[in-house]
């Protein structure tokens, strides 16, 4: 786990309750912890600034090329369910994850997560409003729409944008182990662990 390296997309019109919670998980120096904390970097999809919910506007530091050197790779939701995934991202991901790289999704993120086809064959949740919706699209994918999140090993789906919370508690556990993904929850003041 030594220098794990998340990067968390950004897009335009971006999810920022997604996005913030991704960058107060991962983002935060966590010194008490006594672990090999996460580097987490932002990686722009579009060309900035970037449009986000709130009239909030930003600038990224990176592009799509820094996912070649990702270990874990969040999608923080994604900007609308009609939108199509620019190509370029589509191969990224597709690479990164012939590369061993995680990737995870949350919310409506696991739609673009589902056209890279990579959950083909798999099951994965999003948001109860969308579940019918990824289940027609993507009919070959086993959608669990009562699962707060789903772990199929090196892809990660959410349902809606606390169960992100929740995936990456998990994330953390595997990682690092009940004790420090506690101790990640409690500074959250979340539950450690939800059954759902």
């Amino acid at each position: 786990m030594k220098n794990h390296h998340v990067v968390v997309l950004a897009y335009d019109q971006l999810c920022t309750f997604e996005f913030g919670c991704v960058v107060e998980v991962f983002g935060l120096s966590r010194p008490e912890l006594n672990v090999n904390w996460y580097r987490l970097s932002v990686c722009a999809v579009d060309r900035g600034p970037l449009r986000a919910a709130g009239g909030i506007h930003l600038k990224a530091p990176y592009q799509l090329s820094l996912l070649d050197e990702a270990d874990t790779i969040v999608i923080p939701g994604w900007r609308n369910l009609e939108a199509e995934p620019p190509r370029a991202l589509i191969q990224r991901l597709r690479q990164a994850h012939e590369r061993g790289t995680r990737i995870a999704a949350i919310c409506s993120g696991g739609f673009l997560l589902a056209a890279t086809g990579l959950l083909n064959g798999k099951s994965a949740t999003t948001h109860w409003k969308y579940a019918a919706e990824l289940s027609i699209r993507y009919p070959e994918i086993r959608i669990e729409a009562n699962a707060l999140y789903v772990d199929e090993g090196q892809l990660m789906t959410s349902a809606g944008s606390a169960a992100g919370l929740d995936m990456m508690l998990h994330l953390i556990r595997r990682d690092h182990g009940a004790k420090v993904a506690n101790s990640v929850a409690q500074r959250l003041v979340v539950s450690p662990h939800r059954e759902g």
